[in-house]
């Protein structure tokens, strides 16, 4: 435990308890940080985070081609938001359905 007593080496100053500046200036906030809006920070990020990674989500999916198409019966995530694989998927159910009528 600290005693009280503090020494000092160069131009900080320590106590006996540990080998870490008493005052030390950083972005981050030093050493033993608690900024006092720390939720608020977090989640005003995160939603920032979160929108750019919709937004270039949604700039790739307009954006994507595929040049052979997945099989039919295998799973696929991006077929759930790929416009070409949509429109190639409805083309083919509407070919399998006009086949089917034709029997």
């Amino acid at each position: 435990m600290c005693n009280g007593s503090v020494y000092k080496l160069s131009t900080r100053t320590y106590t006996n308890d540990s080998r870490y500046p008493k005052h030390v200036w950083s972005p981050a906030g030093g050493w033993y940080a608690q900024p006092v809006n720390w939720k608020r920070n977090t989640v005003i990020a995160g939603l920032a985070v979160f929108g750019i990674v919709a937004v270039v989500f949604k700039i790739d999916t307009e954006l994507e081609y595929r040049h052979k198409m997945p099989e039919p019966g295998r799973f696929f995530p991006s077929r759930y938001w790929s416009r070409q694989i949509i429109e190639h998927e409805k083309a083919l159910k509407a070919a399998q359905e006009g086949s089917a009528e034709n029997k």
